[in-house]
């Protein structure tokens, strides 16, 4: 008998998922086909899932920390928005109902999903103080981030929600890293497109890879979170490479002369000389993954240039 409850037990253990883990997913664009297939991917790779996003499409608010609604949704922050959906992004909660809670659309009402009217961060700080507390009685072992709609490369990542997610997260002491996949994984009516599918299933590979290295340690060293950018039509046999941040100007954003004031851009130019071995270039044609810092902190170098720069006044 005891041979057979330890053959049952081992049988088991071979069949669930090795090195499972709680992860609270955020993005900066609320319910898209990019959040779906990575949810699904995650949870077919039997690991526990919350998801906590904007209740609308929340891109270049960084790590903005602000509530649109605090008791209903209402337009008055947001109108552009929620007027044209009647609420939140592709129906995950209408008009009036309560500014944070669960998805209400069909099919995602399981208590998996979670929308906040508020910015990438606010929604996070939610999954983070309320959800995963509630659900693992702890904080996730893992925060993901997007995938966003559109890569998050060179200068633009300062002004990303995205990135804004992964830094907050990394700065509680959590591993985290952002996923950012081409325009060409937008959103469609049906929440399916194929290519969402490709980056869920190359982001369940990178978690694979840091879990095998990681053992039962944290996935990622304190201080630091990743930045992981995929190609414009992305494949499942796409090259990786390592990648630094750098000065290349994905988008060329400017302020406009004229009313209606606001932002415009164009499309990405030529690198410049000093961009032209600028690593973040290779979100083109691979899957470029970078390590960040956590916050503003300059490096060794840069802080020590400061204080000999600054001795005189510092001796007085």
């Amino acid at each position: 008998m005891n041979h057979r409850l330890i053959l049952a037990a081992g049988l088991a253990l071979c069949a669930s998922p090795a090195f499972a883990l709680n992860i609270l997913v955020a993005n900066d664009d609320g319910l898209t086909s990019n959040l779906k297939a990575l949810y699904d991917e995650l949870r077919a790779a039997g690991h526990a899932v919350i998801v906590s996003v904007p209740c609308s499409g929340q891109s270049g608010r960084s790590s903005a920390i602000v509530m649109y609604s605090t008791t209903t949704i209402v337009a008055d922050n947001d109108r552009t928005q929620i007027d044209a959906e009647g609420g939140c992004h592709n129906g995950a909660a209408p008009l009036g109902a309560p500014a944070v809670g669960p998805f209400t659309r069909s099919g995602y009402t399981g208590g998996d999903y979670h929308y906040v009217h508020g910015t990438p961060v606010m929604a996070l700080m939610y999954g983070l103080d309320v959800l995963a507390p509630a659900r693992w009685g702890k904080a996730p072992d893992l925060v993901l981030s997007g995938p966003n709609e559109g890569q998050n490369v060179g200068r633009l990542v300062i002004n990303s929600g995205t990135i804004g997610n992964a830094q907050f997260a990394a700065g509680r002491g959590l591993p985290a890293i952002a996923l950012s996949a081409g325009t060409d994984t937008v959103d469609n009516a049906g929440l399916a497109n194929p290519k969402s599918r490709i980056v869920a299933q190359l982001t369940t590979r990178l978690l694979t890879a840091l879990q095998a290295k990681a053992g039962s340690a944290p996935l990622l060293p304190a201080g630091v979170a990743l930045n992981v950018n995929f190609p414009d039509a992305p494949t499942l046999d796409a090259a990786w490479s390592f990648a630094r941040q750098g000065t290349y100007d994905t988008y060329n954003l400017k302020f406009t002369k004229d009313a209606p004031w606001g932002l415009s851009g164009s499309a990405p130019g030529v690198a410049t000389a000093e961009q032209a071995e600028d690593e973040a270039l290779v979100y083109k044609s691979k899957v470029a993954v970078s390590a960040m810092q956590v916050g503003y902190e300059q490096r060794p170098a840069g802080q020590q240039w400061l204080r000999l720069r600054l001795r005189e006044l510092f001796a007085r």
